[in-house]
């Protein structure tokens, strides 16, 4: 029997307006998915939420930008989502959603060390299962992405989604980009990968 999946995108603190990698409307972004998820929850057989979720005592791989250099933000970041502190928590909307539906949002952690902008790169905490063999064991109807940030980590999940063999929607309006001016670049090349952009 084939299944739904949501996978809501790093809707964290340091993604968000005032955090130390804040996408403008992140925080919008994150009421909406939280409307999406009270609303049509139902729909969705797995709801998995990522945490970027890096190590502070390294660079991860090059992922953050060491001083005097600065971040590129393409490549190279500012330090974020350091493991277990304020700024790599849920968005606190997306935190009391979590709280409210309990093991229903199986929360996902990735970048440990290493630079990682795909959920198919992360595991789930509770179980350990690895993503990227989750979609492609499964019999997927749907795979609908949302999240932060749309020209990054979603872009990548999506891709990875896709090639996985899945059937993926990015749901546009529950996404807030870095560079908003390259949205019509990237949704070309999403179309192009065969990953269908739609609103909610």
């Amino acid at each position: 029997m084939s299944s739904r999946m949501l996978i809501i995108v790093d809707v964290q603190n340091d993604f968000c307006e005032g955090g130390a990698l804040g996408v403008e409307g992140g925080a919008e972004v994150a009421a909406r998915i939280v409307g999406l998820v009270q609303s049509q929850g139902e729909r969705y057989d797995r709801i998995l939420v990522s945490q970027d979720w890096h190590r502070g005592d390294t660079d991860n791989g090059g992922h953050f930008a060491v001083p005097p250099a600065a971040p590129d933000f393409a490549d190279t970041w500012p330090v974020h989502c350091v493991a277990g502190t304020p700024g790599a928590a849920l968005h606190p909307e997306m935190a009391a959603l979590a709280e409210e539906l309990g093991e229903r949002l199986e929360i996902v952690q990735k970048g440990y060390g290493i630079p990682s902008y795909s959920v198919l790169e992360g595991t789930v905490v509770a179980t350990g299962e690895s993503v990227q063999r989750l979609l492609a064991d499964g019999d997927w109807e749907q795979i609908d992405v949302v999240g932060l940030a749309y020209d990054f980590c979603v872009r990548e999940t999506a891709l990875g989604a896709v090639a996985a063999g899945a059937p993926v929607r990015v749901l546009s309006d529950l996404t807030a980009a870095v560079h908003a001016a390259g949205i019509p670049a990237l949704e070309q090349e999403l179309a192009g990968a065969g990953v269908a952009v739609t609103a909610s």
